[in-house]
Formats: structure tokens, C-alpha cells, sequence
């Protein structure tokens, strides 16, 4: 069991941060913590991905008489490159909106903002 652990920190690290961010999203009523708990369960979830499409002793995809019998997929990798762009833009509008949120209501507490919106 150690062993395993030991050669595959890589889902041991995807746990952690998923775990980190789901605790973040759901134990916090600040609005900004939620937001970096969900790029930490983000970051995890990139990790598993592009970890898995890792082949031992796999080489590019460049078939210019390279002659090897294995090659590594590029697609994990090139699906994260977009998952990272939307996470980026994902974040920057929740941002804008926690800016808006915070103009309107004076605070960023979640439980706070219900409050005075039941009280409207």
C-alpha cells in the first residue's frame, strides 16, 4: 500500500486539493473564499487529468520516422489548456459579480445577504 502511494502521489495530491476546494466552497459563507475554493477544486481536478493521460516510456505523437511503439495522447493536455481558460473567466466574473454584490449589499457574507434580501 505504500508502495502504490509512493509511485502515485499524483491521486493522493488530486484528493487533497479536490477535498481543500469542496471544503472551501461549502464551509465558507464569504463569497471570495467560495471562489477560491472552487479554483483549488479546479486546479485538483486539472491535476487528475492531465496526470492520467501519462504513459510510461510513451513518446510525442511526431511520426516523422521517430519508429516508437507507444505514444502519448496530447488531448488530456490540450483539454486542460481549455479548461484553464475558462476557469480564468469563470473566476473574473464571479469577481465582477462579488465587486456588484458587495456595492449593493455592503458585505460578502453569504448568511448576511439572504437575511437582507428576506427582509426586502
Amino acid at each position: 500500500m505504500i508502495d502504490l502511494l509512493a509511485t502515485h502521489y499524483n491521486y493522493l495530491m488530486f484528493v487533497a486539493l479536490v477535498g481543500l476546494g469542496l471544503y472551501g466552497v461549502t464551509a465558507s459563507s464569504n463569497l471570495v473564499k467560495k471562489i477560491i475554493g472552487l479554483n483549488i477544486f479546479q486546479v485538483g481536478i486539472f491535476l487528475f487529468i492531465v496526470t492520467s493521460g501519462y504513459i510510461d516510456g510513451g513518446s510525442p505523437p511526431v511520426v516523422h520516422g521517430h519508429g516508437a511503439e507507444t505514444y502519448v495522447s496530447p488531448l488530456p493536455h490540450v483539454l486542460i489548456l481549455t479548461a484553464i481558460v475558462v476557469g480564468v473567466s469563470l473566476t473574473a466574473v464571479a469577481l465582477a459579480l462579488v465587486v456588484r454584490i458587495y456595492e449593493a449589499y455592503g458585505t460578502l457574507d453569504e448568511d448576511t445577504i439572504r437575511e437582507v434580501r428576506l427582509n426586502d
